[in-house]
């Protein structure tokens, strides 16, 4: 990306789990972190596909992933990878948070329920 709209690297994640599973008790596969205003939502595989819902509700364009070892940027208006610059940590979720997450709410049937 060749400008910062849509980044704020001073903004912390919101939590550590997708912010709209956490309230439903619900559960996610993968997360994703606003670049804009911090929130964490859930990926396009999970039941809820928070991250692109929050994007299209609030126009935030950009979502980095929020797992260990990832650091990739995802555009949603151009749906292509860019590249960002280093966000404020942390840079992504409790390494013993186990994926599918959180442990406690993953029904056994889980891989029927991805997209």
């Amino acid at each position: 990306m060749s400008d910062n709209l849509g980044i704020d690297v001073t903004v912390t994640p919101s939590g550590t789990g997708c912010s709209e599973c956490e309230r439903a008790s619900g559960w996610w596969l993968h997360l994703r972190r606003c670049t804009q205003c911090g929130h964490i939502g859930c990926c396009d595989s999970s039941p809820g596909q928070h991250a692109s819902r929050h994007a299209a509700r609030t126009g935030h364009p950009y979502v980095q992933s929020f797992e260990p070892g990832e650091t990739w940027f995802w555009d949603y208006e151009n749906e292509d990878y860019v590249d960002g610059p280093e966000l404020a940590d942390p840079q992504h979720h409790p390494s013993d948070q186990g994926v599918p997450g959180p442990a406690d709410r993953v029904p056994t049937d889980w891989r029927e329920q991805l997209h």
